[in-house]
């Protein structure tokens, strides 16, 4: 009893109160450095034990989110301790001005691969999935990418940072694209409409980069038909690498049969794809990733009084390099070759000949580093050499030049929640001689992983086509964009809602005088983007919407006046639903546009209901189906200078296909790569 006694007078208790500065902080880890003494605070945030210490003591307290805080005193009763949030380091924030991520985006789920196979109006089209979102104009007749008023060249695509040239398959006039490449190709799909950092040039408007999927750790195979295409691919893992292959071919002979069309066909469209990757680890430091693609197409048709004969071959490889090299720097290195060939007879009149082969390589080497939990940089060098030979009957050119770049970025955390990047590009054109100059700024203020607010301004060039390049005699400098974008974000477990409003002014546009083109064409583009998905209207659904409102003014190629571009709708809206039901998914779209101004008038508005229905028959395999424009509307997308309404070859377009994997242990997969 007499040692029980004196242990107890030698305890002391120690207590008091843990808060933010407003409100007292609940399971707060309070304890003394150095020993096993310590409690987690209570509702009203108070804490309160014992310790066999005396004297002076160092307590200090944790909690998820907040800075640690500690205190050496002698004080033990009544403490008031005030604890801030911790500052979000540099790596942890992303910011998204007017960027679209397919994948996972600040943990909020827009869009994989197997959504854009499922979406009502996208028939596995990574392009037409990326037409649902605000920004983009519908353009039926090509069905390329067009953002935000600019026209649909000032899109660019990368593949792991590395430019392609054409990303599109090819077709005959006033006939919709696809892109060329499949959506389970890559891991992450980034869809920027403005406000790119230094990295990214030659894009007046927007970029698309894309990044493949890592080394894989197990074996694939599967297969895929439809009414319209028949795929197979797979993959081989080993130990540090995986090699991947896919082929697919595309033919309308037999859609064209079941379901006639409008147009007058001498050869169905055909085209034969083929794909390859090879990804190893070479070390724990050091990722080597390559791929190549090919896809030749053909098709024929009655025009007039001809018969054209289109062919196009297109390749596409690039290798990359990823490696880390010590003290916290990491090294990028690329390479890529596009190379495009387009053989066309009868091409404008019968009896003509129309060759274009068009190539560039890109080269591209980047350093980066993160200095501290404030400050990450990275500076890079890149060049784009292009090759142009066109003949047409007796005339023809051949044209080369070359893109020298250099870029660096800066991204800061000036205080906690304010970040700001700044970033600087430099480009140097060797058929003009002239280098420009392009700063770009972002500032941002993120209080929480709820909401973001961000101000951009940039400057951004591009070179013009080919053909207007040689018919300014090689003296045609390049176009600039100048962006402002202001963009608000707010999301939680079931809601994302995006509101950005933007400013483009154009400068130096390519501009027809007398049969010469000149820099002097100008024009403007703003507008404002609004996005919202939700996943808590009804259990089960899903649910976006976007709308776009742009107001667009040229001054550039053939027009005589400063006008509305005649690819620029002033209104565009869309909606899709996604509801389950077991293993039934079903989708619908409706979209959107007002009328689209011409010299004889105006266009009636666009608009086209679409569905789909997706059954998940077993693990392994997946039913999908889909009727687009299901009322039948026949929309006019365009009017020719001679008053002929341009609509497209059919009204509606019905979609059925089965994937199957016959080599994969994880359920509903049915990637190749």
């Amino acid at each position: 009893m007499l040692f029980i006694a004196c242990y107890a007078m030698s305890q002391t208790k120690v207590t008091g109160v843990v808060t933010d500065g407003r409100n007292p902080l609940v399971g707060v880890n309070v304890f003394i450095i150095g020993t096993i003494d310590g409690c987690l605070t209570d509702s009203l945030g108070r804490f309160s034990f014992q310790t066999s210490l005396t004297g002076e003591m160092t307590l200090k307290a944790t909690f998820i989110g907040y800075e640690d805080y500690t205190l050496t005193t002698i004080q033990t009763t009544d403490l008031l301790i005030t604890m801030h949030e911790r500052a979000a380091t540099i790596d942890e924030v992303v910011v998204t001005v007017s960027t679209y991520s397919f994948g996972k985006s600040d943990n909020f789920k827009t869009m994989d691969a197997l959504d854009v196979v499922m979406a009502g109006n996208s028939c596995g089209d990574v392009v037409a999935a990326l037409q649902t979102l605000p920004g983009t104009q519908k353009v039926g007749e090509n069905g390329k990418l067009y953002v935000r008023g600019g026209e649909s060249n000032e899109c660019q695509t990368f593949i792991n940072g590395m430019h392609v040239l054409v990303p599109y398959s090819t077709n005959v006039e006033n006939n919709a694209v696809r892109g060329r490449f499949s959506p389970f190709l890559f891991k992450g799909i980034n869809f920027s409409l403005g406000g790119y950092g230094g990295e990214y040039g030659q894009a007046l408007s927007s970029v698309l980069p894309m990044e493949t999927t890592d080394v894989s750790t197990g074996d694939k195979l599967g297969v895929s038909a439809s009414l319209v295409d028949w795929n197979i691919g797979g993959t081989k893992a080993f130990t540090t690498s995986s090699l991947s292959f896919n082929a697919d071919y595309t033919s309308m002979g037999l859609y064209d049969a079941l379901f006639p069309n409008r147009l007058d066909w001498t050869r169905p469209y055909r085209k034969l794809s083929g794909e390859a990757q090879y990804k190893t680890e070479l070390s724990s430091a050091s990722v080597l990733k390559t791929y190549v693609g090919y896809d030749l197409t053909s098709v024929g048709q009655h025009v007039n009084d001809r018969s054209l004969s289109l062919s196009e071959h297109n390749i596409y490889a690039n290798a990359t390099l990823k490696n880390n090299i010590g003290r916290g720097y990491s090294l990028f290195t690329g390479i890529a070759n596009s190379s495009v060939i387009n053989d066309i007879d009868n091409a404008l009149a019968h009896g003509d000949h129309y060759y274009n082969l068009r190539n560039e390589i890109h080269l591209k080497a980047d350093v980066r580093k993160v200095y501290s939990s404030v400050l990450k940089m990275s500076v890079g060098v890149e060049d784009y050499l292009r090759h142009s030979t066109k003949r047409y009957d007796d005339s023809h050119y051949c044209l080369d030049y070359n893109l020298l770049a250099a870029y660096t970025d800066a991204q800061l955390r000036l205080v906690p929640q304010l970040f700001l990047n700044l970033s600087a590009r430099a480009e140097h054109a060797s058929h003009d001689g002239d280098w420009m100059l392009m700063p770009r700024a972002t500032l941002s203020y993120v209080p929480n992983k709820h909401f973001q607010l961000s101000a951009m301004l940039g400057r951004y060039c591009q070179t013009a086509e080919d053909d207007y390049i040689v018919m300014s005699g090689k003296r045609l400098a390049q176009s600039t964009a100048d962006h402002a974008i202001l963009s608000m974000q707010y999301s939680n477990d079931n809601t994302l809602l995006r509101i950005e409003p933007y400013y483009k002014k154009y400068h130096h546009l390519p501009l027809l005088t007398r049969d010469v083109y000149s820099a002097d064409g100008y024009g403007t583009s703003r507008g404002i983007d609004v996005f919202i998905e939700n996943h808590s209207i009804l259990k089960n659904l899903s649910a976006t919407l976007s709308y776009s409102f742009n107001d667009s003014k040229r001054l550039y190629l053939d027009y005589m006046v400063l006008q509305t571009p005649d690819y620029a709708s002033r209104h565009n809206l869309r909606l899709t639903l996604k509801y389950s039901i077991g293993k039934t998914i079903i989708g619908l779209a409706e979209s959107y546009a007002s009328g689209r101004k011409y010299p004889i008038g105006t266009t009636p508005y666009y608009n086209s209901v679409d569905a789909n229905i997706t059954w998940l028959v077993s693990p392994k395999v997946i039913v999908y189906s889909s009727l687009n424009n299901i009322f039948g509307r026949t929309n006019i997308f365009r009017y020719n200078a001679d008053g002929t309404a341009i609509t497209a070859n059919r009204d509606r377009f019905f979609y059925i296909g089965i994937f199957v994997s016959l080599k994969n242990n994880k359920a509903y997969d049915i990637s190749n790569f």
